[in-house]
């Protein structure tokens, strides 16, 4: 009698936690369907997203500019990966320093460039978001032969 008291307990606090969560991360819940399928989504290619990018005139546009911000992360990424690790190296010839240092460099980077990206084209006035969510909605459909 006890043990279905605790697990009605701990069930009923986990419960919580997961609206808590879901309530701060928003991404966990659009996503979700696309993730927890029995059959995952096959994979697309570059051709298939300018597939989407021209028949969708709400969203293409958005999910386009979402895509050519992901350069200025890269970009970043690789300058802080090499200029860390760079600089690391000169400084103390440590090869787990130095390692540690491209890995930090390369987060900082992306971080950065991603924020570079943000204010370049704009992307705090658009809900790059919704325009994966409709992209997966669309390939979804497309590869079921709904579409």
């Amino acid at each position: 009698m006890v043990e279905s008291r605790e697990q009605s307990f701990f069930k009923k606090h986990l419960e919580g936690y997961k609206e808590f969560w879901s309530e701060r991360f928003p991404v966990l819940n659009n996503y979700s369907r696309f993730i927890k399928r029995h059959k995952p989504l096959p994979s697309w290619s570059s051709s298939d997203v300018d597939e989407f990018i021209t028949s969708d005139p709400v969203h293409g546009p958005t999910l386009k500019t979402a895509r050519e911000a992901v350069n200025f992360a890269i970009t970043g990424s690789a300058i802080g990966a090499a200029s860390t690790a760079g600089i690391a190296w000169k400084y103390s010839r440590s090869l787990h320093g130095t390692g540690l240092s491209l890995a930090a460099g390369a987060v900082f980077g992306w971080t950065f460039g991603h924020e570079v990206a943000n204010q370049w084209f704009q992307l705090y006035r658009l809900d790059t978001m919704a325009a994966q969510v409709k992209f997966m909605e669309w390939w979804e459909r497309k590869t079921e032969g709904r579409a």
